[in-house]
């Protein structure tokens, strides 16, 4: 496992595969027991990583305490990351979800208990809720930082407007800043291309990637088995083929597999791996295994690299469309290698 700088707003090192522990616990009726949870994480430390996400929903709380038990004798080791935002359970009330100062403050407190630690590496807001003003937030996460309570801030599943707005913001009122930004991100899934992504590269925001398997349908399996677990008992962040276009990408993907002497798992991940090699930025994928063969299974992409035939091949049949104003600008400039000739459009005047 190889490491990098955790984007240009911070000097942390994690490593280029994070650990998701979202299916640590059985809150959901889908995880895995604290016996098969302690698997896939001793691989992971054992591989060589050092960056494990979680967050206090997950599992309806029981993601957090059974890791607070596996870090306990690794803390000073691991960079742990944990989120706020949509509460543990429904029934805990209003007053636990959203951005709010309010909720933030109970929420950190609280997963410090069930993680067994005096500080958090790194803090989500896990998603945006629409009203909480971002100064709010901000001021919220620098208040946290300078408590020690949290060493860094991030946003996640925020539009791209509002987290360039809270970059300026932080940088302007001198708070801490946003040091990363999350979002699903894979073959199947590649509309952070239009705005998130190019957003990170330019702001020197790292980028966790969530889902890089689709939810197990880059895997194939869904294929193979039709009624799979997840699909059947957690219904839900998983993706099918249910258009022209997966059935294409499923059969690229097993077609490049096959060529490469590989499973689609390594191929689908290896290319997260070109795209983060070929980033400015970090770009770290996070696996969520849900037993340590899932997560064995995965490893091999670390040793896998695509050719540029295969690379160009899983672009171009994972397109998606850029849309406004991208396909406008791209229509109307051209830019050739080297960069020696730039073609403007021609502006008629009135």
């Amino acid at each position: 496992m190889h490491y990098k700088v955790f984007g240009r707003k911070s000097g942390l090192r994690v490593s280029e595969l994070a650990l998701g522990a979202g299916n640590f616990g059985t809150g959901w009726g889908h995880g895995a027991e604290r016996d098969e949870a302690k698997r896939i994480f001793d691989g992971y430390l054992e591989a060589g990583g050092n960056f494990i996400d979680t967050a206090n929903g997950y599992q309806a709380g029981q993601s957090e305490a059974m890791l607070g038990e596996l870090i306990a004798t690794e803390r000073d080791r691991l960079v742990v990351a944990t989120k706020y935002t949509l509460g543990t359970t429904p029934a805990a009330g209003i007053s636990h979800t959203g951005n709010s100062r309010k909720n933030m403050v109970r929420a950190v407190e609280e997963s410090l208990t069930r993680l067994k630690t005096d500080h958090i590496d790194l803090f989500w807001a896990h998603m945006s809720d629409g009203v909480t003003p971002m100064e709010e937030i901000l001021r919220g996460f620098d208040d946290l930082v300078r408590a020690g309570k949290i060493h860094y801030a991030g946003l996640s599943n925020f539009p791209a407007w509002r987290i360039a707005r809270a970059d300026v913001l932080a940088e302007l009122r001198h708070f801490a800043p946003i040091a990363a930004v999350q979002v699903e991100y894979s073959l199947v899934e590649r509309t952070a291309e239009r705005e998130m992504l190019p957003m990170a590269e330019a702001l020197g925001l790292a980028a966790t990637l969530w889902s890089p398997l689709g939810g197990g349908f880059l895997t194939g399996k869904y294929r193979q088995n039709g009624d799979d677990t997840r699909a059947s008992k957690l219904g839900v962040l998983v993706h099918a083929e249910k258009s022209a276009r997966e059935t294409a990408l499923l059969d690229t993907l097993l077609a490049v597999a096959e060529e490469a002497n590989a499973s689609p798992t390594h191929v689908a991940i290896a290319w997260l791996l070109e795209k983060a090699r070929r980033s400015t930025t970090a770009l770290i994928p996070i696996l969520g295994s849900r037993t340590r063969e899932q997560f064995d299974a995965t490893l091999g992409a670390l040793d896998l690299r695509l050719t540029a035939e295969h690379v160009a091949q899983l672009d171009g049949i994972s397109a998606v469309a850029m849309g406004v104003p991208h396909e406008s600008i791209s229509g109307s400039y051209s830019r050739f290698s080297g960069g020696e000739t730039l073609h403007l459009p021609i502006i008629p005047v009135a």
